[in-house]
């Protein structure tokens, strides 16, 4: 017993290694908001940033999971080379996605973090639930690169405008950069060459 419980007539709680379980907590910040930071941004600027980022997020976590879903469903005589680029581009867009939640959360707001809530924002269309011929599988991948690439050219502008040299350095330096490059790999392999010449 400690001298404030004696001087307080109280009793303290036995420890235990029994963890707290079905705790449920107050939502403590919304979704959509931004709290202050010493960032040396604007309200508005921060809001306008999280929002765009939250954008490219949802659509970067989307194309990590048809990098996924593509590498294991991969087909054919290229099965081996595009399996292991598949899964390469997947880590990558891994990476991205950190990056991006870790901008917004700097900003003062909140990253979407549920599967189900990417779902609801991604502007990335839903491919089928089967499995693709892999040129229909290749081009996916592009149609998602080029979606994402467009908004961050967009939003990269616009970030600049607004004095946002970190948000416009990671769209440009990071998620241009590698989905630029990816494009390039993914978009080779759709060139009608052909394996021997008769």
């Amino acid at each position: 017993m400690t001298t404030a419980d004696r001087k307080a007539g109280t009793t303290p709680k036995p420890r235990s290694s029994q963890p707290w379980l079905h705790q449920k907590g107050k939502e403590i910040q919304e979704f959509g908001t931004v709290r202050q930071l010493p960032v040396g941004l604007s309200y508005d600027t921060r809001m306008y940033s999280c929002q765009r980022l939250n954008q490219v997020l949802c659509d970067t976590r989307i194309l990590h999971d048809l990098y996924k879903k593509h590498h294991w469903l991969m087909r054919g005589h290229t099965f081996y080379q595009l399996h292991l680029l598949m899964d390469k581009h997947a880590d990558e867009q891994t990476e991205l996605t950190d990056d991006i939640a870790e901008r917004i959360q700097t900003l003062g707001g909140v990253a979407v973090g549920d599967p189900r809530h990417v779902a609801e924002i991604t502007s990335i269309p839903r491919p089928p639930n089967g499995v693709e011929e892999v040129p229909a599988m290749l081009s996916r991948l592009l149609e998602a690169h080029e979606t994402i690439l467009e908004d961050c050219h967009d939003a990269a502008a616009r970030t600049q405008e607004m004095g946002d040299d970190g948000t416009n350095d990671l769209l440009v330096s990071d998620v241009i950069r590698v989905n630029e490059l990816q494009a390039w790999f993914v978009a080779e392999h759709l060139v009608d060459t052909p394996l021997i010449h008769v």
